[in-house]
């Protein structure tokens, strides 16, 4: 099967991973030699309840039997899609209680990043340096990552950027800026948290020169840092919220939100400003309520902050210099990239799932199913600081 993964099937590197999986569970992939991998990493935080919740698993099947897909996004009511978009609603703060479901996280940043324009009728866009916040065209025009946009351009345009956390930035928002764009804690850049209230800064700033602020809570979001959403964390409330990634516990969808008066402008003038085929798909619909429903209904993202304690007393070691980032969103930084790299590969031999950061390439990425045991964490630690202390003698 490796061989012709990377045959026939378009790879995003030139060196991929290429572990053959044959099935997962719970807080395990298999290999079709039927070794175990523990992940640290649930699909790069998707799989919010693990691999293959029974919950999950029982909403797609019992939707399955009833109907797939029947028309494009936003003509017919569903009930998975309203259910959910309701049930969002009401865990959301006010204002935020309309919904557009998309079929990943990226997309949901393009219907945000046009709503913001058509609603303010300003072009402006205000993204942080070192974001990331998808890999489409508009997109891929928020990062600062010359590397991977110049192959692209031209991309859209009247894009600017401030520090993220640098309040004297602040000011560079102003009255031709229809959108401010940051991650709630930054993902790519190290698992950076947002420091002496600058959101609530960002948004003050954003009130008063009347441009939107959009949240990007794609990793963040679904419990993952002992909230439903990141930004609650920090006593504010942005004007637009963008999801993805773990929404669907395991399935591919994306959402934006906002409230009725600023999300009701992409319906007209034009009509259809913002369409999808498959947005809203019954079944990925089914698969993310069961998931919210089941975060909500229980504690587990109450644990998160527990198990977040569990890996910040077993990550101790002299090439660990911090451990950032909240709940199960965590990214130890080490001495070089060199000790990642190979952390990073010997953990895979080894049964544990680790991975890269895009920017901070000081960093590993854990950011395990909130269902993972603490017997798991320990475990998993283990392995890591078995490796480091190899390392450590072998330098």
């Amino acid at each position: 099967m490796k061989q012709e993964f990377l045959k026939y099937q378009a790879q995003t590197s030139p060196y991929p991973l290429a572990l053959e999986v044959s099935h997962a569970a719970g807080s395990y992939i298999y290999d079709t030699q039927g070794k175990s991998y523990l992940d640290f990493v649930a699909g790069v935080s998707a799989c919010t309840l693990g691999h293959c919740h029974p919950r999950v698993v029982n909403a797609i099947k019992v939707q399955a039997d009833k109907y797939l897909h029947v028309m494009v996004y936003g003509e017919y009511a569903q009930g998975p899609a309203v259910e959910l978009c309701r049930l969002l609603a009401e865990n959301l703060p006010d204002p935020l209680e309309k919904t557009y479901l998309t079929n990943s996280g990226t997309e949901a940043i393009e219907g945000a990043l046009k709503l913001a324009r058509r609603y303010t009728g300003r072009t402006g866009i205000i993204a942080a340096k070192n974001a990331y916040h998808g890999n489409t065209m508009g997109s891929l025009s928020l990062m600062t990552y010359e590397e991977r946009q110049k192959p692209f351009r031209p991309l859209i345009g009247d894009v600017s950027w401030i520090e993220f956390n640098r309040e004297e930035d602040l000011e560079r928002i102003n009255e031709n800026t229809a959108g401010v764009i940051l991650e709630s804690i930054q993902g790519g850049a190290g698992f950076i948290q947002p420091q002496n209230d600058y959101l609530r800064k960002v948004k003050a700033r954003c009130e008063e020169v009347g441009a939107l602020l959009i949240l990007d809570e794609i990793q963040p979001g679904f419990g993952r840092t002992g909230k439903l959403f990141g930004f609650q964390n920090f006593e504010m409330v942005p004007d637009i919220v963008v999801m993805g990634k773990g929404m669907g516990g395991g399935m591919p969808i994306g959402a934006f939100t906002s409230s009725s008066e600023i999300m009701d402008t992409l319906s007209d003038n034009p009509k259809m400003g913002h369409i999808t085929t498959f947005g809203g798909n019954p079944v990925i619909g089914a698969a993310a309520l069961a998931t919210l429903k089941e975060l909500i209904e229980g504690d587990l993202t109450e644990q998160t902050l527990e198990k977040e304690q569990l890996f910040r007393k077993l990550l101790v070691h002299p090439l660990i210099t911090d451990v950032r980032g909240r709940g199960l969103m965590l990214a130890p930084v080490l001495i070089s990239e060199e000790i990642v790299n190979s952390l990073v590969l010997k953990a895979q031999d080894r049964g544990l799932i680790l991975f890269w950061l895009l920017f901070e390439k000081r960093a590993v990425r854990i950011t395990p199913p909130l269902t993972i045991t603490k017997k798991e964490i320990e475990i998993g630690c283990g392995i890591i600081i078995g490796i480091l202390d190899e390392l450590m003698q072998q330098n």
